[in-house]
């Protein structure tokens, strides 16, 4: 199973025990992942058991999406205060209209490879000429893959696309595709040894791609500005909690879900503790001016946006 093959445990409302003492009703929150809980939402859910956003006078209820193309869509139309998103993704929602913004980042880094079997016939991304590769979602990882290609001389003509859904690793596994794109380096690697075999990833960050936030946090334009600065200081405490008290961290994580404890999500936990944001709220104005060009480049968008009207870091905003 892929990690979006865990569907069923999608759709649940995750707010965990009740939070009682001095909240007020205008201090609750809403917040939708961009998917079942796991790992990645680290330190969404330790500020939660471990009373930070109570701390600074929140309430949240954190939500898993049925569907992971609806979280942003929600936020825009006024249905929830935030949610867990994708910065490639965020830059084209933008560009189609959608009132959203950047107000913190939750992953620092790309988790997103281009992945194979290590032992199989790509062992450069030049031997990806003539080749089959599998994918989940067109646009972003198209463009993705594309100046990956670039970066070795190919050109998406050089090689066959397949949609997969999102079975990456077992269309990998069975041979059905020679490599995948999309696949999570801090889960399918670790699901391909589980599954008997053995992955490596190519990194868009090293063949040509800028870098940019795997996971933040948008809100719609013109929200609450307080309210999301102290749902950003639970976070950030939540983090610093987990870097350095990483095995208490885990256990309060895993002892939410029984599944949270398997050893795909032990060691995505490991894998993951090190990409997340140390300061939430803090704002790389050069990477989202970078990806924004990027994107006007592939051809994904027609203009370049400035980057106030994709980010911002809310502490600083007037």
């Amino acid at each position: 199973m892929t990690r979006f093959a865990l569907a069923l445990l999608a759709a649940v409302a995750l707010t965990g025990p009740a939070i009682t003492g001095p909240a007020r009703a205008e201090d609750r929150m809403t917040l939708i992942l961009d998917w079942y809980v796991n790992p990645d939402h680290g330190p969404v859910i330790i500020a939660r058991e471990k009373g930070f956003f109570k701390e600074q006078g929140l309430e949240v209820e954190i939500i898993a999406p049925a569907d992971p193309t609806e979280p942003p869509k929600l936020v825009a139309a006024g249905q929830a205060d935030l949610a867990v998103s994708y910065q490639p993704q965020l830059h084209l929602q933008v560009h189609e209209g959608l009132p959203l913004v950047r107000v913190g980042t939750l992953i620092a880094t790309p988790l997103n490879c281009l992945m194979v079997a290590a032992d199989g016939p790509v062992q450069s991304l030049g031997d990806l000429k003539g080749k089959r590769i599998g994918y989940s979602v067109s646009g972003v990882e198209s463009a993705l893959l594309s100046g990956m290609l670039a970066s070795a001389g190919l050109t998406a003509g050089d090689v066959e696309l397949v949609n997969v859904n999102w079975s990456l690793t077992p269309a990998l596994l069975t041979g059905q595709v020679d490599a995948v794109i999309g696949a999570f380096r801090n889960f399918e690697l670790t699901q391909m040894r589980l599954a008997g075999g053995d992955g490596r990833c190519f990194y868009p960050e090293e063949a040509g791609i800028p870098a940019y936030d795997e996971l933040i946090f948008v809100a719609r334009t013109g929200f609450d500005q307080d309210r999301v600065t102290r749902f950003l200081t639970a976070i950030e405490r939540a983090t610093a909690y987990m870097i350095n008290h990483p095995e208490a961290a885990f256990e309060a994580f895993a002892a939410t879900a029984p599944d949270l404890s398997d050893p795909l999500n032990t060691k995505a936990w490991a894998d993951t503790l090190p990409r997340f944001a140390h300061s939430p709220a803090a704002l790389d104005h050069g990477r989202y001016a970078r990806f924004e060009a990027f994107l006007q480049q592939s051809g994904l968008t027609d203009s370049i946006l400035p980057v106030s009207r994709l980010a911002i870091d809310p502490g600083a905003a007037e």
